[in-house]
């Protein structure tokens, strides 16, 4: 059995979602941008408050987009046959979850929680693709959104 299967693969992501799904990875980008360049933070913060630079603008807009997507599973959810949905109503709201836990708490180790919060969302995309919930082209988008952001985050870390 292969991780991801040749329907993840094979199938072309739509435009729509692509490049929606890529501009929604540019809070990230400015936020590992801002992260390793203080000296462009400045106007920034002057002008909107430092919730929109490095770790703050990353730690809020991860959160949100952690519920987001719990909102997206939901929907998959809605497809699960009828003994199964509990199931996987129950796993799409552990992201909202996770997200509200992350942001009420003060943990030094924040940081790393939404990071680990990303994780484990594309492992609840994967459950959810290989149970044939999501579209064919799910998986490939959420691989290309989850990669991009980790890397994102990383450099902020």
């Amino acid at each position: 059995m292969t991780f991801f299967n040749n329907r993840a693969f094979q199938t072309q992501i739509p435009t729509a979602p692509l490049w929606l799904g890529l501009a929604g990875v540019l809070p990230f980008v400015w936020g590992s941008i801002s992260a390793w360049r203080p000296d462009i933070v400045q106007p920034v913060t002057d002008w909107l408050g430092s919730g929109f630079v490095a770790r703050n603008l990353q730690l809020t807009y991860g959160a949100v987009i952690l519920s987001f997507m719990s909102g997206v599973l939901w929907g998959f959810a809605c497809k699960a046959p009828s003994h199964k949905a509990p199931l996987y109503f129950g796993l799409s709201v552990l992201p909202a979850l996770w997200a509200a836990f992350l942001l009420a708490s003060a943990a030094p180790l924040q940081f790393a929680a939404l990071i680990g919060g990303f994780i484990a969302l594309f492992g609840l995309d994967v459950m959810f693709f290989r149970c044939g919930l999501t579209p064919d082209w799910w998986l490939k988008l959420r691989a290309l959104l989850t990669t991009l952001v980790l890397v994102c985050l990383s450099f902020a870390a």
